[in-house]
């Protein structure tokens, strides 16, 4: 099969691509044909290093495809099913073998496309708008870089929630692209602070959810609002410097998170109802999932490439 291999940390070039050995399920483990993989900002992180990964690896933790065999004891899923799985690496070729307790059925009337496109920052807005920080009506948040494939779903599960939206972004056109998708107010990043202050009558936000880091990080801090929350779900722009904890408690007693998806789908029971969910939103049309760009697998480099350069909205999607 054609798949990405990784073999040492470095830039997008050390993305190469080849062909492996075909691989078969074991027990308790998925045979899936790969239709679609998700291309998102920890791929970076585990091909930079920043993430630790035994190397050679094939890179990708979520896709959608459909299952060609199953191993020994798998029940749940039978050859045909369409399926799609987040947190797993393999997603970058064209055949993976998945653990079956890693894997959620996609319903009809959801494509593979979106599927793939929907389902790892889909579970991941859904855990920061209802665990880590559970929105409630009337709740005014700020979303950093709110055109990208994540802040496009956060906007659109906020607003659903009845929150009011600002969200920032690098270029007019990016903002108008955050509006679409339901945001009230946007902006650029200079100065933004500020701005949400003065939109909030000097009070602040309810939540920050931040996944831009090191750049945002001080803006970020100074516009929550006495004990709100913080929510640093990503280092797209850097991983954030140590820091004085007292700098919260001068904030006004907020709360700072360090989240991951994995600790929000830690059992096969919130997996499948959070994966549930995000497919109902999509299905139902409630989310609108907007695929910036579809790449060849052998292009993953480029993929890689125009995301750490912030020339891609949405999400960016390798058919392989």
């Amino acid at each position: 099969m054609r798949a990405i291999t990784v073999s040492e940390n470095g830039g997008p070039e050390v993305l190469a691509a080849g062909e492996r050995p075909d691989p078969e399920p074991g027990p308790g483990e998925v045979l899936i044909d790969v239709a679609a993989a998700g291309v998102n900002f920890i791929d970076v992180y585990y091909r930079t290093g920043l993430y630790q990964q035994a190397l050679p690896y094939v890179p990708g933790v979520e896709a959608a495809g459909t299952v060609a065999a199953v191993g020994d004891g798998v029940t749940d899923f039978s050859a045909g099913d369409r399926v799609a799985w987040a947190n797993v690496h393999g997603a970058y070729a064209e055949r993976a073998v998945v653990p079956a307790k890693d894997v959620v059925p996609v319903p009809d009337g959801v494509s593979l496309e979106d599927a793939a496109a929907s389902l790892l920052q889909g579970m991941t807005a859904h855990y920061l708008t209802h665990s880590t920080y559970r929105i409630q009506k009337g709740d005014t948040v700020l979303v950093h870089a709110a055109a990208g494939g994540m802040g496009l779903l956060l906007t659109q599960t906020a607003k659903a929630l009845g929150a009011r939206v600002i969200g920032t972004a690098s270029t007019p056109e990016k903002e108008k692209l955050a509006r679409e998708a339901g945001a009230d107010v946007t902006m650029g990043y200079d100065g933004f602070s500020e701005r949400v202050r003065e939109l909030t009558g000097g009070e602040g936000v309810a939540v920050v959810y931040d996944g831009v880091g090191a750049p945002t990080f001080d803006g970020s801090l100074a516009c929550v609002r006495r004990r709100g929350v913080l929510a640093l779900y990503g280092a797209a722009g850097g991983p954030v410097p140590p820091f004085d904890p007292q700098r919260l408690n001068k904030a006004g007693s907020v709360y700072l998170t360090r989240p991951s998806l994995g600790h929000f789908v830690a059992t096969r029971e919130e997996l499948l109802e959070r994966a549930a969910d995000v497919y109902g939103w999509v299905k139902s049309g409630e989310v609108r999932i907007h695929v910036g760009h579809r790449y060849a697998l052998a292009d993953a480099a480029a993929a890689h490439a125009d995301l750490e350069a912030r020339r891609s909205t949405g999400k960016l999607l390798l058919l392989p």
